[in-house]
């Protein structure tokens, strides 16, 4: 049990192919004596291993990484309009919570409302019966509702099977549901929205944000899948909500639309409970925080980095 908390947890990290040195340095594992996969920190690129990444960030008094409100300044966001699916509950809701707090005008789309939603303070609308998989429910349910261009849109709405996926339980049907919600999905709300001019371009401080996971990368798959695979259609659906908004930000240039790619951290929420024995290790957060910290980095939005994969954690890059 200990070893599948570890190895998926929305796939933030393990100790595996993390070498120790005498001196308290890191190695990375060597794949078929060619491929070499860092764990060591770099200006530029976030570190693979969670563990690793959580203690490296402790040991150099990252306070970035472990108080995201020596950074965090959220006054921007007052008066904007924001759009956001998944808002109903998790980190989707503690990135509404916040966002309204600040100000903000949200826009909540989905399936379904929740108690916790509907309690939230400000200036807030939600739209129900929308599932992101669905053409009709975005062009005849959401789009009618909407009134005015919004300034940045959130994708958060996602699907995690529960089961481990392995060769002996594989699930196209599975597959199928994480790649429509966690790739799909993103890419058709997005583009209805630009389609129907309801998306501000970067020049006035707009853009779309699309929460990924560093699930959706395939480098690190040699470090936090090392030797072991697994969890086939949630990889799949993350590289796939990836290439997605890389190419979706190359289309957006001409427009001035900016798109980002953010994995939001390992956060306490329903979704992670069954890995709370990891939490602390990993460097699990608050969804407050982690809501925070997804706020951070969607405020720095811009054409210039237009398409690129950030982790909420640290700020830095995640390698495709």
């Amino acid at each position: 049990m200990v070893a599948r908390m570890l190895r998926t947890a929305f796939l933030l990290g393990s100790a595996r192919g993390l070498v120790l040195t005498p001196g308290g340095g890191r190695a990375a594992a060597l794949r078929g004596g060619a491929r070499t996969v860092s764990a060591v920190a770099s200006e530029r690129y976030s570190m693979p291993d969670q563990v690793a990444r959580f203690a490296n960030a402790k040991a150099t008094g990252d306070a970035r990484f472990l108080d995201i409100d020596t950074v965090y300044d959220g006054s921007a966001l007052k008066g904007k309009r924001v759009f956001i699916t998944g808002g109903n509950q998790g980190l989707g809701l503690a990135i509404t919570k916040q966002m309204a707090a600040e100000g903000a005008s949200v826009t909540v789309v989905g399936r379904r409302t929740s108690d916790e939603l509907e309690a939230v303070e400000g200036d807030v609308q939600v739209i129900t019966g929308v599932d992101v998989t669905s053409t009709d429910a975005i062009q005849n349910v959401m789009l009618p509702a909407i009134t005015a261009p919004f300034d940045l849109v959130i994708n958060s709405a996602g699907y995690f099977w529960e089961e481990e996926e392995t060769l002996d339980n594989l699930s196209m049907e599975e597959q199928m549901k994480q790649i429509q919600i966690c790739a799909c999905g993103p890419l058709a709300i997005s583009a209805a929205l630009h389609n129907a001019g309801l998306v501000k371009p970067a020049s006035q401080g707009g853009g779309i944000v699309i929460i990924s996971s560093q699930a959706g990368s395939v480098e690190w798959r040699f470090t936090q899948n090392k030797d072991v695979g697994h969890d086939y259609g949630h990889h799949m659906s993350r590289a796939a909500c990836n290439i997605a908004g890389v190419l979706l930000s190359q289309e957006l240039k001409a427009a001035g639309v900016a798109v980002l790619l953010l994995h939001p951290g390992f956060n306490k929420t329903g979704m992670t409970a069954k890995y709370a024995a990891i939490w602390e290790v990993e460097g699990a957060v608050d969804a407050a925080v982690g809501a925070k910290r997804v706020i951070h980095e969607m405020l720095q939005i811009s054409l210039a980095e237009t398409g690129k994969f950030v982790n909420c954690e640290d700020g830095k890059e995640i390698p495709w």
